[in-house]
């Protein structure tokens, strides 16, 4: 069984835009990558819910300690 990058209620990040969202639901497949549900607000002011791969997310950066 494959073991999920990001758990249900986690923050993600989309790696391309850093919009932050959360992951509301996941998919496994067979022979293809495991996908997210992520319910984020756009740049736009929109909300939306549209599902990434998980190769187009990426856990949100721990602010740094200065």
């Amino acid at each position: 069984m494959y073991a999920f990058k990001f758990e249900l209620g986690q923050i993600a990040v989309i790696a391309e835009s850093g919009e932050k969202g959360k992951v509301v639901a996941r998919a496994e497949y067979l022979e293809c990558p495991p996908s997210y549900l992520m319910r984020y607000q756009q740049a736009t002011g929109s909300a939306v819910e549209i599902w990434w791969t998980e190769a187009a997310l990426r856990a949100p950066e721990k602010p740094s300690l200065a």
